[in-house]
């Protein structure tokens, strides 16, 4: 079979890898990939906003299965084109994509089918923002309604953080936003529930939780994700019922009830309190670095899974997970989530050894001469499966120091709610 993964960051790379690995799998293009994926695949690039270009390619090449990594293709509709085509996708329709792609959407859905979230308001001018935030309590959380890359959300500590906010969105920081979202804070601690689905069925695919912090201590600015850990300490067999029952069921109803289904991964950004479940979002996708955390886990032919939910076949395939915990360490371009310098050459990075049960997944990266070249704000991702979390993030460490990279920068914390010393 000759597979097709869209996208450049780590999650795209740990895709490639968890497919490199199939037995059914003859070749791998990724479009455009990374210098990571460039040792599995081979890189194509292409424009993703180009649909007929990315079409083209995937016929020339007599590509049978398409993975869409990332959610702007998804929430542009990339599922709908390519599938016009006869050309079989894993990935969520346009109008399923709103989920991530508008979160007022995913707001009212929760509204008419009672699943738990944050009470909240939508505006579409600064004014009638103010007015709300006259009569609001603090901390507050803003949001832009569309796409923010993991980054259009404030949590506002008074209300001239807040109207600063709400102008930063409408001035476009964030891309163009007709709406502003503002909503209660809720007080817990968060989770991220990942299930996947052929429209049909669906099947538990693994929990996290993310740090997105960009400092120690989970302070500073919001951040695509700065490690991540699984499965999350939170989860237990009550709790996982609810988020089921709550939660995800009804989410897919109301799919459905738009007369549509729901194909790919779901991804619930979860605040639990006190063992209660509440939706703070969806991502359409896997979560980026939630996917490098959790799919080095997977001991099921990650082909078999995908292609059963592409042919509506879930229900056949067992998912079998390696029962280890895992760990994630993001390395950053100084400066990030601000400016930071690119077209950096990171030099050591062929002395890094690599045990059995430890992965290195590229993100902002390219190949230039045979060096790697960090591109990005996030850079590359440390992963390291073991018994213990702290086991794991000493490896991790252990690899981050023999880099030596003096360019970059990483949380040295990641999973200190898991590691009690």
């Amino acid at each position: 079979m000759i597979v097709g993964v869209i996208g450049s960051g780590g999650r795209e790379h740990a895709i490639c890898h968890a497919l490199n690995k199939s037995k059914k799998i003859d070749k791998i293009y990724c479009f455009p990939g990374n210098a990571g994926t460039a040792e599995l695949a081979e890189n194509i690039n292409l424009d993703l906003n180009n649909f007929e270009n990315i079409k083209d390619f995937i016929l020339n090449k007599k590509i049978e299965l398409v993975v869409i990594g990332p959610e702007k293709p998804l929430v542009d509709g990339l599922t709908d084109y390519l599938e016009n085509y006869d050309i079989k996708v894993f990935g969520p329709s346009k109008v399923a994509a709103q989920l991530e792609g508008s979160k007022i959407f995913t707001k009212n859905i929760c509204k008419k089918y009672n699943i738990p979230t944050a009470n909240f308001g939508v505006f579409n001018d600064i004014i009638e923002a103010k007015k709300f935030l006259d009569n609001s309590n603090f901390p507050i959380v803003i949001k832009a309604d569309n796409l923010a890359a993991g980054k259009g959300v404030y949590i506002c500590e008074n209300k001239q953080e807040s109207i600063q906010a709400v102008k930063e969105i409408f001035e476009g920081k964030f891309g163009e936003a007709k709406n502003v979202l503002i909503e209660e804070f809720l007080k817990g601690e968060e989770m991220s529930f990942f299930i996947i689905s052929d429209g049909i069925t669906f099947k538990n695919f693994g929990t996290a939780q993310d740090h997105k912090r960009v400092l120690e201590g989970d302070k500073g600015k919001n951040t695509g994700g700065m490690g991540a850990y699984s499965p999350s300490r939170l989860i237990n067999n009550e709790l996982e019922k609810k988020i089921l029952d709550k939660i995800i069921n009804p989410t897919l109803k109301a799919i459905k009830d738009l007369k549509k289904t729901y194909k790919g991964f779901l991804y619930a950004g979860l605040m639990i309190t006190n063992n209660e479940p509440f939706l703070i979002e969806y991502n359409v996708r896997m979560g980026d670095p939630e996917c490098q955390t959790i799919l080095p886990k997977l001991n099921t032919d990650f082909c078999e899974v995908i292609s059963s939910c592409c042919e509506g076949k879930l229900k056949e395939v067992k998912i079998d997970w390696n029962d280890k915990k895992s760990l994630c360490v993001v390395l950053c371009s100084n400066g990030y989530p601000q400016a930071y310098k690119k077209n950096v050459e990171i030099k050591n990075i062929n002395k890094i050894k690599l045990k059995k049960d430890d992965h290195l997944f590229h993100a902002g990266t390219t190949k230039k001469d045979d060096n790697i070249i960090a591109i990005g704000g996030r850079v590359l991702n440390f992963v390291s499966l073991s018994d213990n979390f702290e086991e794991a993030r000493e490896g991790i460490h252990q690899h981050i120091n023999n880099l030596n990279w003096s360019n970059g920068f990483c949380r040295k914390d990641i999973g200190y709610k898991v590691i009690v010393k």
